[in-house]
């Protein structure tokens, strides 16, 4: 048997003191909203000030949530890295009900299978992702990611921690300028 070598990418962008970590399940509405604040975070703050990293924080009241989570981290292990699973992830997001069931429990994904939400995620972010995705031993970062949020005591998304310490002040919701002030003190 051969076993291929694959490394995935840090979901990490920014390079400054500050550590800005964002909790995210990706077919969350709330993370959703924070997932396309990010960017702008960065820019705001400036990325020699602030590093940002995406914590996936998979979720099953979301019910695919593990298939899209796997989804994204194989992702990180194709050419482009993080941008790649960026790239998906920002595809996930802008079409987030075709991901998710209605009410958590119901509606027209009931009778979809993962192959056919693979599918459906490769046709949006125009990325492969099925031979990344049967990564034999892939299920070592997606348990590093989960083992990172309980040792944290994360368990809803979105959560932020700043510097290793949780913010429980924090919301989706907040205006970037507000983060920026938060992480950076000014």
């Amino acid at each position: 048997m051969t076993t291929t070598a694959w490394h995935a990418d840090p979901l990490t962008w920014g390079k400054g003191a500050r550590i800005f970590e964002a909790f995210l399940e990706p077919t969350c509405p709330y993370s959703v909203r924070a997932f396309n604040k990010l960017d702008e975070l960065l820019n705001q703050a400036g990325e020699d000030k602030i590093t940002v990293k995406i914590r996936l924080q998979s979720q099953p009241w979301h019910m695919y949530s593990g298939v899209l989570v796997r989804c994204i981290i194989a992702a990180s292990t194709l050419e482009g890295g993080k941008q790649t699973a960026r790239k998906v992830m920002a595809a996930i997001a802008a079409h987030r009900e075709e991901f998710e069931f209605e009410r958590h429990a119901g509606g027209p994904n009931m009778d979809v299978t993962p192959n056919q939400i693979i599918e459906r995620l490769e046709g949006y972010s125009g990325v492969r992702l099925k031979e990344a995705f049967a990564i034999p031993d892939l299920d070592r970062e997606i348990k590093w990611h989960c083992k990172y949020a309980r040792q944290n005591g994360i368990h809803v998304s979105p959560t932020f921690m700043i510097d290793g310490l949780v913010q429980p002040d924090m919301s989706s919701g907040d205006e970037v300028r507000v983060w920026v002030k938060k992480a950076l003190g000014n």
